[in-house]
């Protein structure tokens, strides 16, 4: 997979190129990551690249000409796929989007800064605008870091266990469940006995459980999504049970 992005700080990706997964994609060939920077599409000596808005008001916006400029060099450089607009007026990135992205051969990612960039520019070069969160950045860098993190999980080799990504919160609509490791007893503390049995199916159940209820108890708004089955209905009501007894024990 080959992801350009476009920034007037590209250093920044530096953190995200030299370590973890991003970095063992790049080493085992299955990533391309370019950088490319509007200011080295300018031709005065300031190297502008924003100006002051049109109508008043604070801050700067983001000049259209170097961007297209910048775009149409990575193009000319064998760039393709859509384009990514990182802001906040995007819709909010998720799993099943990533995932999506993931299977794509190439993204161009467009990141801001200042108030934004000239929305003509938008208009004619943009295929798609992503949120992280609804909140405010000072640029799109660090969202482009947080798309590009999760997009290369799913490419072939670079997690340890391919099939580890789709056992991960999200990846079937719910948060993940717990997860514990030597040694069994901490703090006062056991490793819940049904992990210690050896018995695949229970440990299989009870980790479905988990995964229901925590997400019944952190975030409903993704229960209401979801078309529970027979078991997971049994399971997430045995888990709301447990609860109850908890409290009145309490």
């Amino acid at each position: 997979m080959r992801i350009d992005i476009v920034s007037i700080f590209p250093e920044m990706f530096e953190a995200v190129k030299c370590c973890g997964s991003v970095r063992r994609a790049i080493e085992c060939g299955v990533l391309d990551l370019r950088l490319w920077d509007p200011r080295d599409s300018t031709n005065d000596n300031y190297r502008r690249v924003d100006d002051r808005p049109y109508g008043g008001g604070p801050g700067m916006v983001m000049l259209a000409k170097p961007l297209t400029k910048t775009l149409q060099r990575l193009r000319k450089d064998g760039a393709q796929g859509r384009v990514i607009h990182l802001t906040p007026q995007g819709a909010r990135l998720d799993q099943g989007r990533i995932r999506d992205l993931a299977a794509l051969s190439g993204l161009v990612l467009l990141t801001g800064r200042y108030e934004g960039i000239d929305e003509r520019l938008i208009e004619q070069e943009v295929d798609e605008e992503i949120s992280i969160g609804d909140y405010v950045l000072a640029g799109g860098e660090l969202p482009a870091m947080v798309l590009v993190e999760g997009l290369v999980r799913y490419l072939p080799g670079v997690l340890g266990n391919d099939a580890s990504v789709m056992a991960e919160s999200f990846s079937e609509g719910l948060l993940d469940w717990p997860h514990y490791t030597r040694p069994e007893q901490f703090s006062g503390r056991a490793v819940p006995s049904v992990l210690l049995g050896g018995n695949h199916e229970a440990i299989r159940r009870w980790r479905l459980q988990q995964a229901l209820g925590r997400t019944w108890e952190r975030r409903p708004d993704l229960m209401e999504r979801l078309v529970l089955n027979e078991e997971q209905h049994e399971l997430l009501a045995s888990y709301q049970r447990e609860q109850i007894d908890e409290e009145i024990l309490s």
